[in-house]
């Protein structure tokens, strides 16, 4: 592979935030002597450090996206929040929820994988990727951090963390509806309302009901009915009791169901040509032609596809205030079964694509609590520390059709149970002040965690075992890993309105295994024959770990108008894990594999300007490189210098919002760009690289509301340009494109 050109210089970012932190500082120091006026930016607080703090005093690289911004924007989804953070892509692939963050991803979404970020709701670790991308509905706001948080959030949090924090009940009584109605068959209902019963308990209930039409068209002549579709429905009731003068309990119940068609894909050559040579380029087709299907296989006829989701959560926090310190618990259960028909395109060589369908049964529960004790005061001492316990058990049964072709039996069968994931940990964060304004910060997390597996792989004839004619093979791991993650930090108030800080941290993800078994190895009565067994170093991999360094200034300035955040960061990967289906003795599997080594550094800046009493402009800058140091992926050639997937060398992101009084109301408009330098999405199993051109993707709304009344309009349009790209690209050529341009129309009422 060709090594990549345009990286970043240590000399260019030393160069870069030292440009713009005197800018900055030179006018936040002026800014200091006319006072700031009331109404400046808007403060967010944020729970980041799992303490409340404003969002300019915590020392990390931190995005903040609150309930009016997503309404806004539109946003109701997870898979949209990306478009308004810096370095961060979060794509709702056909297999769940992909977070990426400053280059750092996994593609294993099976029952046995972890994500290398953790997607939080409420502060409660959600597993499993296909129960990520949820309805965003009564939320309060989405922190998004950035970097290694090893610490205080432990484990599988190597590229950082998004926690969606939903409403909690208040003690007044408040109510909405909402209805919004767009193209592609758009129809959206939501309500809320808050009851406070009395003095000591409050309810809170809000529910959503949300349905698009495919994005895709079916371009094969036949009645099948595609994904990029939306049919979900969820309801939240929460209740927050105070248990006396110093604690509370709130809890919180959660169910929704969703429908929508998980046949979400189109062949990769539906945006490249050149793939059966080894070399894909961009084909620059219409809108229209990527998003609709051709492929009609040769070997099988496909089935209508479907998707079931069904998912149930209740959580519990317990806040007691004890005086100099205050006890924290936070329990929950989670509930998530999903069936699923889906049809497959899959390559099994350069010119020759089969179509494989493939059923799915999984049900999953999760289980986790977690004990912490932080101390009050604004003193020169604070800390915080505690013990987490998970346990995750989950069963599955699927199995591949229509692979005779590749001399496999008609039904290639999976089936798993049980497959069990158990995390604990003991951690502990420390911050003292060393001199006025001066905060140093020591941060220490230990984490054991054991995975197993056991399950089998069926060559039958039918759907149904026949011991007769059918042959079994074990598919069982286990895994036990571990490993000690810690934080040092240094924070600064340089003036009363700027922060600046620096910290060296470290992140792990948990080890696993892959599909196979280890030779002499039975359970349940199956054995695993010597032809199939694999040598321990292809059934496990290891952990991968980071180490961070990252500094950065968050200030504001020009009376309290302005604000800028600016963050430098590199990291160090070792074993950053890789994940992708390989052939494996003349069958397919999925496959983990550890990469040597990778590097990424780069920078953010990011902030809004309060131009005038009725403009607010925002604006994002990233400069990244992130490539891999170390990696081998055939054991031949060497990919590095090959840049890490979705990870742009530049991007900017510019907004601006107007507000004007006008016949008795308020008209508010707005308009956002992001820009987009090119990017790779790679197979490095099978040697390609897709590059995915610049592009822009830009969004418009416009709302009214007027004096006094209880209700509003909002009109939103997204992805102005109509342009798509591949979100995600498999080794069996399969392409998840992004929307196309949508619109809608959105009705609130409140009470």
């Amino acid at each position: 592979m060709k090594k990549q050109q345009g990286r970043l210089t240590p000399n260019l970012l030393a160069m870069s935030i030292a440009t713009i932190a005197w800018g900055t500082l030179h006018a936040s120091a002026c800014a200091q002597t006319a006072g700031a006026p009331a109404d400046g930016i808007q403060e967010v607080i944020v729970t980041a450090q799992r303490t409340a703090a404003p969002e300019s005093k915590t020392p990390v690289a931190l995005s903040v996206l609150t309930a009016k911004d997503l309404d806004t924007i539109g946003i109701d989804q997870p898979g949209a929040l990306a478009a308004r953070l810096p370095n961060t892509y979060l794509e709702n692939s056909y297999d769940g929820l992909r977070i990426t963050i400053r280059g750092v991803s996994n593609a294993d979404v099976t029952e046995k994988g972890d994500p290398s970020a953790a997607f939080m709701v409420d502060g409660v670790y959600v597993a499993r990727p296909q129960s990520q991308n949820v309805a965003l509905y009564d939320v309060d706001r989405v922190e998004v951090l950035r970097g290694p948080q090893g610490t205080l959030y432990g484990r599988n949090t190597t590229a950082g963390v998004v926690n969606v924090i939903t409403k909690a009940p208040v003690n007044r009584f408040e109510g909405d509806v909402n209805a919004a109605v767009g193209n592609w068959g758009e129809r959206k209902v939501g309500a809320m309302v808050n009851v406070p019963v009395n003095d000591v308990l409050a309810l809170r209930a809000a529910a959503a009901w949300n349905e698009h039409d495919s994005y895709l068209k079916n371009g094969t002549n036949t009645p099948r009915g595609l994904g990029l579709d939306r049919a979900d429905r969820a309801a939240r009731l929460s209740a927050k009791l105070a248990l006396g003068p110093r604690a509370s309990l709130l809890v919180r119940y959660e169910a929704s169901r969703d429908n929508s068609n998980n046949d979400s894909t189109v062949p990769d050559s539906n945006f490249y040509n050149g793939i059966a040579a080894g070399s894909p380029v961009w084909n620059g087709d219409a809108t229209d032609r990527q998003l609709t299907n051709r492929f009609n296989p040769p070997n099988t006829r496909f089935e209508q596809g479907y998707s079931h989701k069904k998912t149930s959560s209740l959580s519990a926090e317990l806040n007691w205030d004890l005086g100099p310190a205050t006890l924290s618990w936070l329990g929950a259960h989670r509930s998530f079964d999903h069936d699923y028909l889906y049809n497959f395109y899959y390559r099994v060589a350069p010119t020759i694509a089969l179509g494989v369908r493939q059923p799915f049964a999984g049900n999953y529960n999760q289980d986790s609590h977690e004990l912490r004790l932080a101390t009050n005061g604004a003193g020169p001492f604070s800390a915080q520390g505690g013990v987490y316990w998970f346990r995750e058990r989950a069963r599955d049964t699927y199995y591949f059709r229509d692979l005779q072709a590749v001399r496999l039996p008609p039904y290639y069968v999976f089936g798993n149970d049980p497959v069990e994931a158990r995390s604990k940990a003991v951690f502990g964060q420390a911050t003292v002040r060393l001199a006025d304004g001066l905060r140093a910060t020591a941060g220490v997390r230990y984490t054991e965690d054991d995975k197993s597996r056991i399950g089998y792989i069926g060559y039958q004839r039918a759907a149904t075992y026949n011991a007769a004619t059918d042959l079994r093979e074990l598919n069982a791991g286990s895994i036990s890993t571990d490993k000690t993650t810690w934080r040092l930090g240094l924070d600064y108030d340089l003036l009363p309105s700027t922060l600046v800080y620096g910290s060296i941290a470290t992140g792990y993800k948990a080890g696993g295994f892959n599909d196979g078994c280890a030779a002499g190895d039975a359970k349940n009565g199956i054995g695993c024959p010597a032809a199939s067994a694999l040598p321990a170093a292809s059934l496990t991999y290891q952990p991968e770990t980071v180490r961070a360094y990252e500094a950065g200034i968050k200030t504001r300035f020009w009376e309290r108008r302005a604000s800028l955040n600016v963050a430098v960061f590199h990291y160090d990967y070792r074993n950053l894990q890789l994940s992708n289906e390989v052939v494996v003795n003349g069958r397919p599997r999925y496959e983990t594999t550890n990469a040597g080594a990778a590097s990424i550094r780069g920078l953010e800046a990011d902030g809004q300007v309060l131009a005038t009493s009725a403009d607010r402009v925002t604006y994002a800058l990233t400069l990244l490189d992130a490539h891999y140091v170390d990696y081998t992926p055939d054991g031949v050639h060497s990919w590095s210098g090959v840049k890490l997937d979705r990870t742009p060398a530049r991007t900017l992101s510019l907004g601006w919002e107007h507000r004007l009084h006008l016949a008795g109301g308020t008209l508010a408009g707005g308009v956002g760009t992001r820009a987009s330098a090119s990017y790779l999405l790679n197979v490095p199993q099978a040697g390609l690289t897709y590059r995915v051109p610049g592009h822009t993707e830009s969004d418009l709304h416009l709302g009214w509301e007027p004096d006094g009344a209880r209700w509003s309009v909002l009109a939103r349009v997204r992805n102005l340009e109509n342009e798509v790209r591949p979100m995600t690209i498999s080794s069996a050529g399969l392409a998840v494109p992004t929307e196309p341009r949508t619109a809608d129309v959105r009705f609130d009422y409140r009470f």
